[in-house]
């Protein structure tokens, strides 16, 4: 690789770097040639991006960015893997990645929005519901007030219990004498 070739490897993975909510390093080795094409592809299709960098171009692209510490413990060789918008999406695919691989990769280091992180922390976050789960979640508990009031409107379901009805009439005895209400007679002047 020429010296020019590196300079914009080295730009350009600044940039991405610079931009990135979430970085993993992760270790690889004895994965075939099929498998690596089989990672990249699901990483693709997440929007998360997986690039195998040579370690001194990863530091020297990581400075001044907030993934300059991520990159000092970087030895053997590695992958760096980058989200951008979702913290949560990439460590699920990751998870599900790491799952299927077994013991050929290995989560070296990360950093989420600036903090350095460890393993077992990015296995916690892979563990929280994303970013669309939530945005369900919040558009279901703004919902079901008029769900609820839509569904036992419905004929069918008014006719199910727990759905409100309308309240049975009672029957008021008749008022008494005149002047009276309920059992209290009021006498008149």
């Amino acid at each position: 690789m020429q010296r020019n070739e590196k300079q914009e490897l080295v730009g350009g993975l600044r940039e991405k770097m610079s931009r990135a909510a979430i970085a993993i390093a992760v270790g690889y080795k004895n994965i075939d040639a099929a498998a690596t094409v089989k990672l990249r592809k699901t990483f693709r299709e997440n929007k998360v991006d997986y690039k195998v960098v040579k370690n001194t171009l990863a530091r020297l692209a990581a400075k001044g960015t907030p993934l300059e510490k991520f990159t000092e413990g970087l030895d053997g060789p590695n992958a760096i893997i980058l989200g951008y918008d979702d913290v949560v999406a990439p460590a699920k695919v990751l998870r599900d990645v790491l799952k299927e691989q077994g013991e050929k990769m290995t989560v070296k280091a990360g950093v989420v929005q600036g903090n350095l992180v460890d393993a077992k922390s990015l296995a916690a976050l892979a563990e929280m519901p994303g970013l669309p789960e939530l945005r369900g979640m919040l558009a279901g508990l703004i919902a079901p007030p008029h769900r609820g009031w839509f569904a036992c409107s419905t004929r069918r379901a008014a006719r199910s219990p727990g759905c409100f009805r309308p309240r049975p009439t009672r029957k008021r005895p008749p008022d008494g004498p005149a002047g009276s209400r309920g059992g209290v007679r009021f006498s008149t002047l």
